[in-house]
């Protein structure tokens, strides 16, 4: 393991921003759209995730701004992330870049699932859970 140097570091914290935004348009753009048409066509009933399920009860506008709300509290907290790795110590710079990798790859995983079982209920009227 060799620590990285500080061009590393902010090429992949580059990197990060991409996959973070992919991960966000994955569970909320998608899986916002594809839940709201789930909603439509079989009810709410097929909802898994039940905070999902109340709010799909409430007013466009509200499901709208929670989720607006979701995405700058996801990029505040992605950029002190960010920040804490530019600033902290060489070792332990590639021991957090790491665990954000698999975090963001985890996230990616979680995202494509949550809109492959909104699919699957929209054509299959079936949940994948």
């Amino acid at each position: 393991m060799n620590p990285p140097d500080q061009q590393t570091v902010e090429n992949r914290i580059e990197e990060y921003w991409g996959w973070i935004t992919v991960a966000l348009f994955l569970l909320v753009t998608l899986y916002l759209l594809t839940s709201l048409y789930a909603a439509q066509v079989v009810g709410l009933e097929y909802e898994s995730n039940p905070l999902m399920a109340w709010l799909l009860g409430q007013s466009l506008v509200a499901v709208i701004t929670v989720h607006v709300a979701a995405v700058v509290l996801a990029a505040v907290f992605f950029y002190a992330i960010v920040e804490l790795i530019r600033r902290t110590t060489p070792t332990l710079q590639w021991v957090m870049m790491r665990s954000l990798e698999i975090y963001l790859g985890l996230l990616i995983a979680v995202g494509l699932f949550v809109v492959a079982n909104n699919l699957s209920v929209i054509v299959l009227r079936r949940s994948l859970l």
